[in-house]
């Protein structure tokens, strides 16, 4: 990989990390597309720490209040009734789930799931599910709202993420749709969900930097940064968009790019693997 792919693939990666479109799906399209081959599921979790810091500097306020809140419900019990508190708990039981999926199928994750046509497949069906569950749920619960089975149904919503295609906001987002959440509110708690998750993973993967067939120190770090700064860019705009609009815009795009993609496969223009 060189560097005009690095900064192209961190682009990427912080337009669609946040947006219910799937960043791993297109961290892999994008590159066979232009014939750069797979950059591989180590190069995506490490990449995706850019965009997790943006995370953290976006939600600072709000992710050092819950965990002091967290922290000091330890000791205090007439604390642990408290949102932030309780927040605390339902970000860290929500992170079980793809924690234990994506240590049992790390293997198929890293290789088979990385198939085109599975990711096609999984762009169009993933892209109905979220159009008809934001069409039909209403929206009536804040995040204020959140219990314990909530912050688990958005954890088991997480994990499905794990194959290219689904999208981790677009999962959870669907979860708190399907539970009624506002889109916002929604999207907000998918964020600060994702953050142990996509901490852990990426630096887990890190350790491969610089191994033979392991993706390379200086682009990968490129990336990382650029995907940070435009991922800081996504946060904003999403979460004023949700605000006043559906999500069948992203609906129609997954089908449409998934429908494209199984196009180009099984008509032998584009290799699957």
């Amino acid at each position: 990989m060189n560097y005009l792919e690095a900064v192209i693939l961190g682009a990427v990666q912080g337009l669609t990390e946040f947006l219910p479109i799937s960043s791993t799906a297109h961290l892999r399209i994008v590159p066979a597309l232009f014939g750069w081959g797979d950059p591989g599921a180590a190069f995506t979790a490490v990449v995706q720490l850019g965009t997790m810091a943006a995370v953290l500097v976006f939600f600072w306020r709000d992710i050092l209040r819950i965990a002091l809140a967290w922290f000091r419900s330890l000791f205090t019990p007439s604390l642990r009734g408290g949102l932030d508190a309780r927040m605390g708990w339902y970000i860290i039981l929500g992170t079980i789930p793809i924690s234990i999926v994506g240590l049992a199928f790390k293997d198929s994750i890293e290789t088979t799931a990385r198939d085109l046509r599975i990711i096609g497949w999984v762009l169009i069906i993933f892209g109905v599910v979220l159009w008809a569950v934001d069409k039909v749920a209403p929206q009536r619960r804040l995040i204020g709202d959140l219990n314990l089975r909530d912050g688990l149904f958005f954890g088991v919503a997480q994990a499905l993420a794990l194959i290219p295609g689904v999208s981790r906001s677009g999962a959870t987002i669907t979860a708190g749709r399907a539970m009624s959440y506002t889109r916002e509110d929604a999207a907000r708690f998918s964020f600060l969900l994702s953050i142990p998750a996509v901490v852990l993973s990426g630096l887990f993967e890190a350790r491969k930097l610089g191994d033979t067939g392991g993706p390379a120190w200086g682009p990968t770090v490129l990336a990382t940064l650029v995907a940070f700064v435009v991922g800081y860019a996504s946060i904003a705009w999403l979460l004023r968009w949700l605000v006043n609009h559906s999500m069948s815009v992203f609906a129609i795009y997954r089908v449409v790019v998934g429908v494209i993609i199984l196009g180009l496969v099984y008509g032998g223009h584009l290799a699957a693997t």
